[in-house]
């Protein structure tokens, strides 16, 4: 009830895949985004963010119901989301050696593939953790009623996940927002100082 993708159509390999690209995603507009809105206008920033995300998550759908108006908050959302989407790619890419991967690797496939993704902002996160993990996330996918047929985010990864995997996703996660927080510390302080 709480997912877009019909859970009956998912494997191990598909439910991993899932969790691991809402994370990715989440982590963008759950995280990134708020912050970067309060940092930038303070908490009347951060409020009207979190009014117009709420927005698109309750109206913002392709269904016959929504579509004459929920188009608007969408494509707003997808406005107030597109820098917090690439800074928190960028993280997800810097943490890569930590995982043992390359920084400018994960970027490359990060620019790469991105623009791929039906979102003009989830793909940013997606591919990035893509990358670091060394997985294909996206490509195609069952929801209920209709089926997608998208490319995959680092098409040369693995296509099974695994529940490890979720694992590893969440340490990406944590490494990302705690490279996050570090350089929104380090801006107050040198605000402090001039």
């Amino acid at each position: 009830m709480i997912v877009g993708r019909d859970p009956d159509q998912l494997d191990e390999a598909g439910v991993a895949r899932a969790a691991i690209e809402s994370c990715a995603e989440n982590a963008a507009d759950g995280v990134t985004a708020p912050a970067l809105w309060f940092l930038v206008l303070g908490l009347p920033g951060l409020i009207a963010y979190k009014a117009v995300n709420t927005a698109d998550s309750m109206i913002g759908h392709r269904t016959d119901r929504h579509r004459a108006f929920g188009w608007a908050s969408a494509r707003f959302d997808d406005l107030v989301n597109w820098p917090a989407a690439r800074l928190c790619g960028l993280a997800m890419a810097v943490t890569a050696p930590l995982s043992g991967r390359s920084v400018t690797e994960c970027i490359a496939v990060m620019r790469r593939d991105a623009p791929k993704h039906r979102s003009p902002n989830a793909g940013w996160p997606e591919a990035a953790m893509a990358a670091v993990l060394g997985l294909a996330l996206a490509g195609p996918r069952a929801y209920p009623g209709y089926t997608v047929d998208d490319p995959f985010m680092n098409e040369d990864g693995r296509r099974q996940a695994t529940a490890g995997d979720i694992s590893r996703a969440l340490k990406v996660f944590r490494h990302a927002m705690a490279l996050q927080a570090g350089a929104v510390a380090l801006l107050a302080l040198l605000v402090l100082l001039l």
